[in-house]
């Protein structure tokens, strides 16, 4: 161990790891669940004092040794190479505080490292003085919440709700002469075709990819230089700016100073927003995964009607039993969404005064909607849709027996002896043919 010191006294901290006391207090005092700052997190928030870093220097605040030091360490972050040297969990300050200290404290001992200078000396590299320059936690989160967020939609979810929807255009391509009846009130119905089906689900995610993506023009505003309280202070003229041009620029995607920095730190609207897209995204599932189970379900004893891959054995007493594991998986993981978003939108309701002090629970909600959102896409699209195949024998088996085929004879001989030979077929277990001969309404010929 060795000794650190903060404002409220000495700390012993591990001499292998590169936090220093205000971590270490924090470790002892928050011994609560598991629920540890996602990395995608950690990444967004080490970009954060990187691009401060190179700010800084551009405005003569920290000198150009203290800034490189910065730097290769903030870089060391985001590569995931320091993930061992953040052991919070979410459940602290909700401000983040501790986790803001733990990222000043794990950068500066590593830049003082980098210079040769000794660790837990806060020297030649300072937390606050200069990790910490022209911030605070108060805006640094919520521009880590906005980063986090908008990187992992763009590079992982948008990517494979894309990929999930062309998967079920090339199934309704490959499916639409195929003719079946269609079923509403989970009773027979008209018919359409297979294709017609599966084409509606590739709609609903291409809908909920366009309502995810219209939510990133408010993520990417970004409070930053709002400082305590979103006045600024302890920042130059034009700081701001330079941040948001420098976040660009490392991320390689566009973001802009918000409009109003009170609103940025008081209030998140933009996550509670973005929330409910992902729940959208969790509704469309829901639905889809639940009509694979429905239409596969049986295979004797149910629908049948399509077939899903065979993963792994569905039972451990029932010998061959085959489960839709994949769908199963889709609607637990939408029904976390949907919990997750309850969450998010009563943290968000209670930003009082100056500072919403719910951002760590906001943070790994919202990063856990996306982050599960898009491992069940590509784990559904995979090992589920890209397999499905069409039981031809029993869709044309319930298409014949179906008795809403009479439909198409309202136009020849009006509802009301349509509705009579449909319920003549039904009570009499006869077919609509036989039906329709017997009641005198029309020839065979006719109803042919």
């Amino acid at each position: 161990m060795r000794v650190e010191k903060d404002a409220l006294g000495t700390v012993n901290v591990p001499d292998d790891k590169y936090y220093g006391a205000q971590t270490q207090r924090a470790v002892e005092n928050f011994k609560i669940g598991r629920e540890y700052f996602p990395k995608e997190f950690i990444k967004a928030h080490a970009i954060v004092k990187k691009a401060a870093s190179i700010v800084n220097l551009k405005l003569g605040n920290i000198n150009k040794q203290v800034s490189g030091a910065i730097q290769r360490a903030a870089d060391e972050i985001i590569e995931g190479q320091l993930d061992d040297h953040f052991p919070l969990v979410i459940w602290q300050s909700g401000s983040a505080t501790q986790f803001n200290m733990n990222m000043n404290e794990v950068i500066a001992n590593r830049a003082i490292e980098i210079l040769g200078g000794k660790l837990g000396s806060k020297n030649p590299v300072h937390p606050n003085d200069h990790v910490n320059n022209s911030q605070s936690t108060n805006d640094t989160i919520p521009v880590s919440m906005h980063i986090s967020s908008y990187l992992t939609i763009m590079e992982r979810l948008l990517p494979e709700v894309q990929a999930l929807a062309e998967t079920f255009n090339q199934k309704a391509e490959s499916f639409k002469n195929i003719i079946k009846i269609g079923r509403t009130h989970l009773q027979d119905a008209t018919p359409l075709t297979l294709g017609q089906e599966f084409s509606g689900y590739a709609a609903q995610l291409e809908q909920c990819k366009e309502a995810i993506y219209n939510t990133l023009v408010h993520l990417s505003e970004i409070a930053i230089g709002g400082t305590a309280v979103g006045t600024g202070l302890n920042t130059k003229a034009g700081y701001d700016e330079l941040m948001a041009e420098e976040i660009s620029r490392i991320t390689g995607h566009s973001f802009r100073v918000c409009r109003n920095k009170f609103a940025g730190l008081a209030a998140h609207d933009a996550i509670v927003e973005t929330s409910g897209a992902l729940k959208m995204l969790a509704a469309a599932l829901m639905k889809i995964a639940n009509d694979m189970r429905w239409l596969a379900s049986g295979p004797r004893s149910g629908l049948g009607e399509i077939n899903l891959p065979a993963n792994e054995p569905g039972s451990s007493i029932m010998p061959g039993k085959v489960n839709p594991t994949q769908p199963e998986m889709i609607t637990m993981v939408a029904c976390q969404v949907f919990g997750n978003d309850v969450t998010i939108g009563m943290a968000g309701s209670m930003g009082n005064l100056e500072l919403n002090v719910f951002k760590p629970l906001m943070a790994y909600n919202i990063l856990q909607s996306i982050t599960i959102l898009s491992d069940a896409c590509r784990s559904f699209r995979k090992n589920c849709i890209s397999g499905v195949e069409p039981n031809l024998k029993t869709i044309n088996k319930n298409l014949q027996n179906s008795l809403m085929l009479v439909t198409a004879l309202n136009r020849h001989i009006g509802y009301d002896k349509a509705a009579q030979i449909a319920l003549k077929a039904w009570k009499e277990d006869k077919s609509l043919k036989e039906a329709a001969l017997e009641s005198g309404f029309l020839t065979g010929e006719e109803f042919d």
